[in-house]
């Protein structure tokens, strides 16, 4: 039935919370209103509940083609949507890596037929690939992606020259993942030459440290404004760098902008002592004060994105000597979960989490009649739950790789239905398959 008509939802959007009822009708949002009836229509009580919009995800790595033992475009986008996440971008450090127009392509028709959750690809960047870059039609991509860090392997762009080009020619977005290759080396070296391959876990925010991260932000920085580039700088882990970025705009007319993802606002280096190599990932959690610095730099603007960088392994992968070990942590399907945390907490309100994980990430990469409860808007929506209690175990994580560093932890809030393009996909645990989500489309 494509005709849905939601009453009594406590309708969180554009900084406020209204009671209201909304109607779908044809897969989007036909009307916002008090008391609206329409015959036929599928009837859902939200008294008690909170909508909001579906969360766009800036960043995720769901690991097709080529690493779908340990997730794939029907695994992920399934957690996805069970966390609230209607819409994701998925990084181009796959196999083979997607670098050129052929292979960028090939992810989006896999997606078409088996992701539940809306989808756009990165094309990726390498040393000498940017013919194939400057192709990239930026009204059905959402950007190119420039790995200035090691942690990708063949996608590490370490030429100066071919930076300044990429700069200097693309017209669309460039995400970037900056850390500096040589101070990681050379850290790394250090480090070897002390321990061994025995290199504790503890020590991996010294080696993947903040001087690293400033070097390559600020070259990054530093070449959009000479360039005039527009510039997204992915996954901000450190008080150091925070310099870099401006509140003074509105988010629209930013050039330069910031992501700051929810590992890096939850846990710090302490908790390497319990969780150990489940939560390595680059850029690395780091201590304390750069995670208290995080926060007031994402209310205050100078941060302008929360996602995920959802990054799954295996437990055998993550169960490896620290250099065997491979970096990141599967988060998508708890990422909403993790900012109702800090708002029962008081540390942010609805308000600002819908801000920050819905229409931020809609204005920052343009994206198309999604991150609002408009009229007229699709309907990719939420209902939540905020006094539901639930504890996470093996039995509610849906990641193909089967763990979480959350398992055990009993959130507040839960997601009660997602809607992706007017289709309800989760119910209260259950999906709803027989739909797919759509290509996310730019205003170019």
């Amino acid at each position: 039935m494509n005709t849905i008509l939601i009453k009594n939802a406590q309708i969180v959007n554009e900084g406020t919370v209204v009671c209201k009822d909304l109607l779908i009708k044809n897969n989007r949002i036909e009307r916002i209103d008090n008391n609206i009836t329409e015959p036929n229509a599928q009837i859902i009580d939200a008294e008690g509940l909170h909508l909001i919009p579906g969360i766009i995800d800036d960043q995720v790595h769901f690991r097709e083609p080529g690493l779908t033992h340990k997730s794939d475009l029907y695994t992920e986008p399934r957690s996805a949507v069970a966390g609230g996440v209607t819409s994701f971008m998925e990084m181009p450090n796959t196999k083979p890596n997607a670098l050129t127009q052929e292979l960028l392509q090939d992810k989006y028709d896999i997606a078409n037929s088996k992701s539940l959750a809306n989808y756009s690809f990165f094309m990726g960047a390498s040393n000498d690939n940017i013919e194939e870059v400057l192709k990239t039609d930026p009204s059905t991509v959402c950007g190119v992606k420039i790995f200035m860090g090691s942690s990708t392997g063949n996608m590490l762009v370490d030429d100066r020259t071919t930076l300044e080009n990429l700069f200097s020619q693309v017209p669309m977005l460039i995400a970037t993942h900056c850390e500096d290759e040589a101070t990681i080396r050379a850290n790394a070296a250090r480090y070897k030459q002390k321990y061994g391959e025995q290199v504790p876990i503890h020590c991996h925010p010294e080696i993947r440290n903040e001087e690293g991260c400033y070097l390559s932000s600020s070259m990054a920085v530093q070449l959009a404004k000479q360039y005039d580039t527009r510039l997204h700088i992915l996954h901000i882990s450190t008080a150091e760098e925070l310099e870099l970025f401006d509140n003074s705009l509105p988010l629209a007319e930013k050039r330069i902008t910031a992501e700051v993802c929810v590992h890096h606002l939850w846990f710090s280096a302490d908790d390497y002592a319990q969780l150990g190599t489940q939560i390595k990932c680059n850029p690395a959690i780091k201590d304390k004060r750069h995670r208290e610095a995080l926060f007031p730099a994402l209310l205050d603007n100078r941060l302008d994105i929360i996602a995920t960088d959802h990054a799954p392994h295996t437990w055998e992968e993550k169960s490896g000597s620290y250099f065997n070990a491979p970096s990141g942590v599967p988060l998508v399907q708890h990422t909403l979960n993790v900012m109702l945390e800090f708002y029962q907490k008081g540390n942010i309100s609805l308000e600002q989490i819908v801000e920050k994980m819905c229409h931020a990430p809609a204005i920052c990469f343009k994206v198309k009649e999604r991150g609002f409860i408009r009229e007229g808007y699709w309907a990719d929506l939420v209902l939540v739950d905020l006094n539901q209690k639930w504890n996470v175990s093996k039995e509610n994580i849906y990641y193909k790789c089967g763990w979480s560093p959350f398992e055990g932890h009993t959130f507040t809030g839960q997601i009660n239905k997602t809607f992706v393009s007017g289709n309800l996909v989760y119910d209260q645990g259950n999906f709803i398959e027989g739909t797919s989500g759509k290509r996310l489309e730019f205003n170019s």
